[in-house]
């Protein structure tokens, strides 16, 4: 178990390091940000500013610079804000996480139960309308999403604020847009396992002894469909966190998303850096969990 965990983690660093790279070549070629500082000024002031901002080195050697010091926190200060870049994403990184962890929840919530009952009425009215919801969820872009509930709800009904996380109010349409997103392909999942768990002997069995459809379900059936659910499940949290970032524009939510978009856009390699750093931590941080997870919920499996 130790030797899994430990090589679970250094897969973990090597990814991390994987995206901090590809982030860090994406930024500095997209252009440089000392001309949007200083736009008007002379050739010798940018190169002063350019080294006082630690630009002037070659890329291999600020990348290993920003590596060195991501490792203790130190991402630099934000070339607009003036602040440690870290301090302003982990200001705003409760926000991102509410919404993405809310967001998931309410997924949860709606494809379990739906999903369990359409695997158990299979064929019926209320399968027939779950997968077409299925086809209609996952077809709908994020941004689309809340547009139109923001058309709906806030525009021509007046009922829920457009913008902002200043009261319940205003949690609503961005997590609902996200859960929109995660929740068909959560609930088709959940069927298609609960499919293949419920035609098994040991269900069969358990029904024949005269073990209530209800025990059935949820004590022999739903954990040892839970595997591949877990598994997507650990997946959509990451790409929540990818969509939080398109979520939090819509809506202007002050969280990371929105931060990392508004750095993007000003060149701000700091931020930036700090925000995709960050985000990646979570995301695989979860995926390890996930792999925890798995002895747990089949017992079946060996880690060697």
């Amino acid at each position: 178990m130790t030797a899994f965990v430990v090589r679970r983690l250094l897969r973990l660093v090597v990814v991390v390091i994987g995206v901090s790279l590809v982030t860090f070549a994406i930024l500095h070629a997209s252009g440089d940000p000392v001309s949007l500082i200083m736009p008007e000024a002379p050739e010798a002031d940018r190169a002063v500013l350019r080294k006082t901002l630690g630009l002037h080195d070659p890329l291999a050697i600020q990348f290993v610079r920003f590596i060195g010091n991501s490792a203790t926190g130190n991402f630099g200060n934000s070339f607009f804000h003036r602040t440690p870049a870290f301090s302003l994403v982990i200001e705003r990184m409760p926000t991102t996480l509410l919404l993405t962890t809310i967001s998931m929840a309410l997924a949860m919530a709606i494809a379990l139960p739906v999903g369990i009952y359409s695997a158990v009425r299979r064929g019926r009215a209320v399968d027939q309308v779950a997968t077409g919801t299925v086809f209609l969820g996952q077809s709908m872009p994020v941004f689309w999403t809340g547009i139109m509930l923001i058309l709906l709800f806030s525009v021509q009904w007046r009922l829920l604020p457009v913008s902002g996380w200043d009261s319940w109010a205003s949690i609503v349409l961005p997590t609902v847009t996200l859960s929109t997103f995660t929740a068909p392909l959560l609930l088709r999942i959940v069927r298609s396992s609960m499919l293949d768990v419920i035609r098994l002997d040991y269900v069969r069995t358990a029904r024949a002894k005269g073990v209530s459809e209800w025990l059935v379900i949820c004590r022999h059936a739903l954990k040892n469909a839970a595997l591949p659910v877990v598994t997507v499940t650990g997946l959509q949290f990451g790409l929540l966190l990818g969509g939080a970032v398109i979520t939090e524009t819509v809506f202007a939510v002050p969280g990371v998303g929105r931060l990392i978009v508004g750095a993007i856009r000003q060149l701000d390699f700091p931020v930036v850096q700090a925000g995709v750093f960050m985000l990646a931590m979570i995301v695989v941080s979860v995926n390890f969990l996930v792999d925890l997870l798995y002895g747990y919920l089949n017992p079946q499996i060996r880690i060697r």
